[in-house]
């Protein structure tokens, strides 16, 4: 809504009757949804029965997105493809992650992934941390994504499976790739963050929200170049 009203604000939409007035309306009432979604409460969710590495350590969230794709191609080959895709082969990839920093350079991390590393690799080299592998079914990392202060101890498995210090935010994310009959598989990639408090809880709720469409869009296409080179190999 609010682009549509500022578009119709630069150059209005004659036919339509449109005017600058009520394009600034349109802005406004934008610009209030935006907001009013923004600041709505995020709600939690646990585990009922673990059937994933995942699980183990991400039993309880309040933010979470999945997505899955089908693949012509036997488990083990589709989990290796999963290890060596790398941030060239992922349509967008560079082009969203720029759009998310603000076009500001990053140290070394996934966010700045270069082409000649996975992103597996690069991802597990700076922010993240292997939390469990079993190969050619699941890999789990994690990553901090939110504290009250410097972390001073290093990010390891025990940490995401002790109670959280209020104020932390954890992020999980794994590639589950199982068997989808002769030949076949069916890979997923599930993310969940959980928030201890309700001050990180609102932070980080802004924060999901507005990069949630991008997020979705990398994970769609990451899925995509998993098959396509799972297939071509």
């Amino acid at each position: 809504m609010f682009a549509a009203g500022l578009g119709n604000m630069l150059k209005p939409i004659r036919r339509l009757r449109f005017t600058r007035r009520r394009g600034l309306g349109v802005v406004g009432g934008g610009a209030l949804l935006a907001g009013v979604g923004l600041l709505l409460p995020a709600s939690e969710s646990r585990v009922t029965r673990r059937e994933t590495r995942l699980d183990e350590f991400a039993p309880v969230w309040q933010f979470r997105e999945f997505h899955t794709v089908e693949v012509d191609a036997p488990p083990d080959r589709v989990y290796e493809a999963m290890k060596l895709v790398r941030a060239d082969e992922v349509f967008l990839f560079k082009t969203l992650m720029w759009i998310r920093r603000a076009g500001q350079s990053v140290p070394q991390s996934v966010q700045a992934a270069e082409d000649r590393e996975s992103l597996i690799d690069v991802a597990t080299h700076s922010t993240f941390v292997v939390l469990a592998e079993d190969v050619p079914r699941e890999l789990v990392i994690g990553t901090l994504v939110g504290a009250p202060q410097e972390m001073r101890e290093p990010l390891t498995t025990e940490f995401f499976q002790k109670p959280l210090p209020e104020g932390f935010a954890l992020a999980t994310m794994n590639f589950l790739v199982t068997e989808n009959g002769p030949g076949h598989s069916l890979v997923s990639t599930e993310t969940r963050v959980f928030a201890n408090g309700a001050v990180a809880r609102q932070r980080f709720a802004a924060y999901w929200r507005l990069i949630y469409p991008g997020s979705a869009i990398i994970r769609r296409m990451w899925l995509r170049a998993i098959k396509r080179r799972a297939i071509e190999r």
